[in-house]
């Protein structure tokens, strides 16, 4: 270097360096002059860089509790351990899948048909418009929009917008008129049969009384995968449930014996991963519900919040950590991004690639 640089900048640019603070790694993309192969093309993701590595990592990590889910469970004499809460048999790894419900409004529904459909996970937790966009989707379509359209102008036409999705308000109504009877049913049994109703219960019937291979919870009745909705009544059911207490006034709904249960799917689980897409309540009840057994062995966040203002649905995995949500030595996995965009990703690098469908299961 030329002798009349500045000593104080050449020291400065010119630092040495040390060993790196990790296992050394080469980022190296995808060459397309392969050609176009995309399992390739997200094999490469993790060694790319930003949430590519992410992204990469995170569809270790599902494998790992694909993994451990297919190994045998170990013989043990305590028959506690062995107790299924939910009646499912029971496998070495017990997944959990939380999703907020513009899941169910986007496409992405169809992925998460497609895991309980085979039987791929445990447990679902949502909230009230992930259970009904399902049932809806059945009785009528949701549009592909604009997020620009004008509220306004939409209210006047009678048209609910999610994001850039289109919902007519006519499906509620056809909702409603699908719900209703069943309302009746439930209330009717309560009082003759002394039926205890929960959300995961409601859920479970409506599942049944939907009768669709289309939708999510008719799979979810079918192989007998609980679905627990903390906040069921926030939503289109709520109104239902609110609409029906002037007129058949009585039914209830308990939410305590569903906390149970899904605490006890936890605490009974010879290991456990979660899978969750989006935050809010059903990102905490899932990990919560982990916590009483000291945390979750497999993590996986997908969203697109910041930890910055405290709220749990931005916080990063480690702070799970700090509360026994997730296991000290656990290797969780946050993904910043949309989970539009990522989730069909992940399923197509893991559970699709592993699990071979039976045939049965393509049948109603």
């Amino acid at each position: 270097m030329a002798s009349n640089v500045p000593t104080l900048a050449a020291e400065a640019v010119l630092v040495a360096s040390g060993e790196l603070p990790v296992e050394k790694v080469q980022v190296q993309g995808y060459d397309f002059n392969k050609g176009v192969n995309y399992h390739e093309l997200l094999s490469t993701f993790k060694t790319s860089g930003f949430q590519a590595t992410n992204f990469g990592l995170a569809v270790d990590e599902i494998n790992k509790m694909i993994e451990k889910k297919l190994e045998p469970l170990p013989s043990t004499a305590d028959d506690e351990i062995n107790l299924s809460p939910c009646g499912r048999p029971k496998t070495n790894c017990t997944i959990f899948l939380g999703f907020t419900s513009n899941m169910i409004s986007s496409g992405v529904r169809d992925c998460i048909r497609y895991l309980v459909q085979h039987n791929m996970v445990d447990c679902l937790v949502t909230t009230a418009g992930g259970i009904e966009e399902d049932f809806i989707k059945c009785m009528a379509p949701t549009y592909i929009g604009k997020f620009e359209l004008k509220g306004r102008d939409l209210r006047k036409r009678g048209i609910n917008r999610i994001g850039n999705l289109l919902v007519p308000n006519d499906n509620y109504c056809a909702f409603e008129d699908w719900i209703m009877p069943i309302l009746d049913q439930m209330l009717l049994e309560q009082k003759e049969q002394g039926i205890i109703w929960t959300p995961s219960k409601m859920i479970t019937r409506l599942g049944k009384e939907i009768d669709n291979p289309d939708s999510v919870y008719y799979w979810c009745y079918k192989n007998n995968i609980p679905v627990y909705s903390p906040a069921l009544t926030d939503g289109s059911i709520g109104d239902m449930i609110y609409f029906h207490s002037y007129k058949n006034p009585g039914l209830i709904l308990d939410i305590v014996e569903d906390i149970r249960r899904l605490n006890s799917q936890a605490v009974y689980a010879q290991n456990t991963g979660m899978i969750i897409l989006g935050g809010g309540l059903m990102k905490h009840h899932i990990c919560n519900a982990n916590l009483m057994r000291n945390g979750a062995d497999f993590c996986v966040f997908v969203n697109t919040a910041n930890e910055f203002d405290g709220s749990d649905s931005g916080a990063r995995p480690d702070e799970a950590v700090s509360w026994g949500k997730i296991k000290m030595d656990a290797t969780p996995v946050k993904i910043y991004a949309e989970a539009s965009i990522i989730f069909p990703l992940l399923v197509a690098e893991t559970f699709a690639r592993t699990f071979k469908p039976e045939p049965s299961c393509s049948q109603n």
